[in-house]
C-alpha cells in the first residue's frame, strides 16, 4: 500500500514524536475595533516564554470536530492549476520576445500578468511543500521542479526544507529562517528600510536563509538546479534572451509591491501591539494565491489542501472567527511603511530548544496525526 504523505502536512517519514487588524465575530476580551494593547518595544523583537499557538489549537480543534479528519490529503487540482499557470508564463515570454524588457508594454505584462503568475507559483510550490498535490513524495517534488520553471531561479527544493522547519520551529531564532536577523532591525527599522524591505522582499526570502542555516544537499536540490538550468538553456537559445527576462522580472514583481505580495507581512507580522504570530486574510485575493490567506488555519492543519483551508474554517467558526485577522493585503504592506507601531522589530522570537538538529530533518512537519487520524 503506497502511503498518503500529503496527511502529514510534508512530511516524508513519520516519528511520533488606530487598529490594523479587525474580529470577524468579536468577544468581551476583542471586540474589533479597539486598539487593546501599548505598542512594541521599537528595539527589539518580542521575544516569547510559551510554546507556539498552532499546536494547543489543533489539538483543541480535533477535540471539537472530529470529522476534520476527512479534510486533511491531497487535492488533484493542483496539478491542473500549475500546468495552467506554467504554460501561461511560457506562452507570454514567447511573445514579449520582440519587445524590450523596459518597454511600458513589456513593464505592464511582467508586473500585472507575471508578477501575478509567478506569485502564484510560488505558492504552488508552497502547497506542493506539504505533498498535497499527489500522494507519493517523487510526484509532489517533480510537480514542484516542474512549477519553478517560469521562475528562472531554482529554489523549490531548498524551499521544502527551510519550510517545514518555519513549521516545525515557529519563532525559534536561528531555526526559523522566516523570521528577520539582528542585522535587518539595525539597518531597516525605519520608513526608508521598510520601503526597501517591501520593494525587495524577495531577495531577504531568498538569501537569508543561506546566511541563518545552510543546508545539506539532497538529490533533489541537484536536480531541481539541473532541469532549471536545461529549461533556461532552451528558452534563451530558442528565442534570445528577453523572454528569460521576463521570467526574471515577473518573479521580481511578485515578490516586490504587488497586491500579492503583502501576504508575506500579514502572515507573521505583529499588529495592534498584540502578541499574535499568525494572521488570516479571508478576501478576495486568495482566489490567485492557493488560499494561502487562511494563515492560522493552513499552521493549525498543514496536511488540509488549499481547497478545503475554507471548509475547515466554517468547520470550526468559534476557533478562528474570534481571531484578529486582515482585511487587505495591499493596505498591509502600506501600514507596514508608513506605522512606527510596527516594523522589522514585528516579530515573535523563542529561543531556539537546545535539541539536536538536522540540516534537513526528516520529519519536517509539527503535524500531529497518523493515517487514521489519531491524535498523538
Amino acid at each position: 500500500m503506497v502511503a498518503d504523505y500529503s496527511l502529514y502536512g510534508g512530511a516524508e517519514t513519520i516519528k511520533r514524536s488606530a487598529r490594523r487588524t479587525t474580529v470577524i465575530t468579536p468577544t468581551a476580551q476583542d471586540d474589533g475595533k479597539a486598539h487593546i494593547a501599548p505598542p512594541m518595544d521599537p528595539n527589539d523583537f518580542l521575544w516569547m516564554q510559551n510554546e507556539e499557538p498552532h499546536r494547543s489549537r489543533r489539538a483543541a480543534i480535533m477535540k471539537a470536530h472530529p470529522e476534520v479528519r476527512r479534510l486533511m490529503g491531497y487535492t488533484p487540482a493542483t496539478k491542473w492549476v500549475v500546468l495552467l499557470v506554467v504554460s501561461l508564463q511560457v506562452a507570454l515570454a514567447v511573445y514579449l520576445r520582440d519587445s524590450h524588457p523596459f518597454s511600458a508594454k513589456y513593464l505592464a505584462i511582467a508586473y500585472i500578468i507575471g508578477g501575478t503568475a509567478n506569485h502564484n507559483l510560488f505558492l504552488a510550490i508552497h502547497e506542493i511543500t506539504h505533498n498535497l498535490a499527489f500522494k507519493s513524495i517523487w510526484a509532489n517534488k517533480s510537480l514542484a521542479i516542474f512549477a519553478n520553471l517560469p521562475i528562472g531561479i531554482p529554489y523549490s527544493a531548498a524551499f521544502k526544507g527551510y519550510h517545514m522547519e518555519h513549521h516545525r520551529y515557529l519563532g525559534e531564532d536561528g531555526i526559523d529562517t522566516d523570521l528577520p536577523c539582528r542585522l535587518e532591525l539595525i539597518l531597516l527599522n525605519n520608513v526608508f528600510g521598510k520601503v526597501f524591505f517591501a520593494t525587495f522582499q524577495i531577495l531577504f526570502y531568498a538569501l537569508r536563509p543561506t546566511f541563518v542555516r545552510a543546508q545539506t544537499f539532497t538529490k533533489w536540490h541537484f536536480i531541481n538546479i539541473a532541469v532549471q538550468l536545461v529549461f533556461n538553456y532552451i528558452l534563451i537559445t530558442l528565442t534570445g534572451w528577453k523572454p528569460w527576462i521576463y521570467l526574471i522580472e515577473s518573479s521580481f514583481f511578485a515578490g516586490s509591491l504587488h497586491p500579492l505580495a503583502g501576504h508575506f507581512i500579514a502572515e507573521h507580522y505583529l499588529w495592534d501591539g498584540l502578541p499574535q504570530e499568525t494572521y488570516s486574510y479571508y478576501g478576495w485575493l486568495n482566489i490567485f494565491a492557493y488560499n494561502v490567506g487562511y494563515h492560522n488555519e493552513h499552521h493549525d492543519f498543514p496536511s488540509v489542501a488549499w481547497t478545503r483551508l475554507p471548509e475547515l474554517k466554517q468547520l470550526a467558526p468559534e476557533f478562528y472567527d474570534t481571531i484578529p485577522s486582515h482585511p487587505s493585503w495591499p493596505m498591509i504592506t502600506v501600514n507596514f511603511i508608513r506605522d512606527k507601531e510596527v516594523g522589522i522589530f514585528a516579530r515573535a522570537k523563542r529561543v531556539a530548544k537546545e535539541r539536536k538538529y538536522t540540516a534537513a530533518p526528516r520529519w519536517e512537519d509539527q503535524v500531529s496525526v497518523d493515517t487514521t487520524g489519531k491524535l498523538e
